[in-house]
């Protein structure tokens, strides 16, 4: 079935900076009641206006459900959201939010090296306190631009001491991914969350190490060859086979078949567009998918029963979804 997901009213109870360019907002249900469980790593989107829907990582407690947390970036360059938390959303406001989600889940593992990069602490911070929690042997270290735009920095050292780094760029320069990630470790799992070009230098780096070692989340999709494919797809129409209603579409070159499945009056929960977010998550019952999403792992995108229909295509002339 298509993915459905929880969709609510919250207040913002709490609206406070806790960086240079950085505010945290805290969200509670109107009734006070309990909001939905989430884990480690999970973001959830909220509905700011016709058009303006943004996913937060939740840097909170989850444990504690009665309220969520996300941190958000000032980004001058962005799209709107972040303008419109820091300079329209008020304490004592009503949001709808969606989800949580979670791809960027904390998987089992003695030992974890997280490494963050500016608001990439986010879906990071809920993952040291479980690994702690867990009693893992874990490390994190945490790059930005200054020691002040760091958001939760001094937390972080004062709750774990000697197991988290601080390396402010404008006094250590760049993270020392060579030393962090040129040795291979068969029992460690490392977290990377955080600008792109800290991404690409950790995927880079990792590339000795076991499949499936490195997990990263991006806010914004990874570069790709060309015109914005990835290498080797194709870019053609092709048909789409809708297994719940019956209905055979025609995907054009140059639409999604996101677009054309919302043309024909199919719904559909989409958000980021970019895939990126996950929330149009559909199940492949035939045909074989042309993965362009920055969520799947290599094994999910082998397996092809699951695909992001906002960006990916198809190998095969035809798809046969669950919608």
């Amino acid at each position: 079935m298509p993915v459905t997901e929880p969709e609510l009213d919250v207040k913002v109870a709490g609206k406070a900076p806790v960086a240079e360019g950085v505010v945290l907002l805290r969200l509670v249900r109107p009734d006070g009641g309990p909001l939905p469980v989430w884990t480690p790593g999970a973001h959830v989107d909220l509905l700011l206006g016709p058009g303006l829907v943004r996913q937060y990582s939740l840097c909170g407690d989850p444990g504690d459900p009665s309220v969520f947390q996300v941190a958000v970036l000032r980004e001058p360059g962005g799209r709107g959201g972040s303008a419109y938390v820091h300079d329209r959303l008020a304490e004592g406001d009503t949001i709808r939010v969606r989800g949580p989600r979670n791809r960027f889940g904390l998987a089992e593992s003695p030992r974890y090296l997280f490494v963050a990069g500016g608001i990439g602490i986010t879906p990071i911070l809920p993952m040291v306190e479980e690994a702690a929690r867990r009693g893992c042997d874990w490390r994190l270290v945490y790059g930005g631009r200054t020691r002040t735009s760091m958001a939760f920095a001094d937390r972080l050292v004062r709750q774990h001491p000697g197991r988290v780094e601080l390396c402010p760029q404008d006094e250590t320069g760049l993270l020392d991914l060579d030393a962090l990630l040129g040795v291979p470790r068969a029992d460690t799992l490392v977290y990377c969350c955080g600008p792109e070009p800290l991404l690409a230098a950790a995927q880079e780096r990792c590339a000795s190490w076991p499949k499936g070692a490195l997990r990263v989340e991006r806010f914004v999709p990874a570069a790709r060859n060309g015109a914005g494919t990835a290498e080797g797809t194709a870019d053609g129409a092709f048909e789409v086979e809708l297994a719940l209603t019956g209905t055979t579409l025609t995907v054009p070159e140059g639409r999604s078949i996101l677009e054309v499945v919302e043309e024909a009056g199919v719904a559909v929960l989409s958000s980021c567009r970019e895939g990126t977010c996950g929330t149009c998550e559909t199940a492949v019952l035939g045909g074989v998918p042309d993965h362009r999403d920055d969520l799947l792992t290599e094994e999910e995108r082998e397996a092809g029963d699951v695909m992001f229909i906002c960006v990916s295509r198809a190998r095969s002339d035809r798809l046969v979804l669950e919608l």
